[in-house]
């Protein structure tokens, strides 16, 4: 069985620091809700990991199509509920990039694999929240 691990440590104000795999990462809240916004706030860092996640799989498998591609980018937007605890409701993933014309098929086809198959954030966000993709070509 596979499992992650990662400490977490409380740093002053409402700011921890996440140590993962000796990488860290300040974890913040804007001044709003009593921090420093000395880095992104633990909502935002998940839409990041389903970018990364998702984006990770389309790098992988547009590789081995052998297709080129540019400017590839992943926004992802989320929405909250109103009631506590907030969690996201809704979730927005837009692939923007820029390939031949030939080949949007296999981003389609490599977008639909993540999503369905590989990305497990994906397939996390999609246990509490509706999730829908968009594809931008350039």
């Amino acid at each position: 069985m596979n499992s992650n691990f990662v400490t977490t440590s409380f740093s002053g104000g409402m700011a921890f620091n996440a140590n993962i795999n000796n990488h860290h990462v300040i974890i913040d809240t804007g001044s709003d809700d009593g921090g420093n916004d000395s880095g992104p706030g633990p909502k935002r860092l998940m839409l990041a990991s389903l970018a990364a996640c998702t984006g990770m799989d389309i790098v992988s498998i547009l590789n081995k199509m052998k297709v080129n591609y540019s400017d590839l980018s992943i926004d992802t937007e989320g929405t909250l509920t109103e009631e506590y605890p907030k969690i996201y409701s809704y979730v927005k993933v837009t692939y923007k990039i820029k390939l031949a014309e030939t080949d949007q098929e296999k981003m389609v086809k490599a977008t639909k694999l993540s999503e369905d198959k590989y990305c497990g954030v994906m397939a996390m966000f999609k246990a509490f929240a509706r999730v829908e993709t968009e594809i931008i070509f350039l």
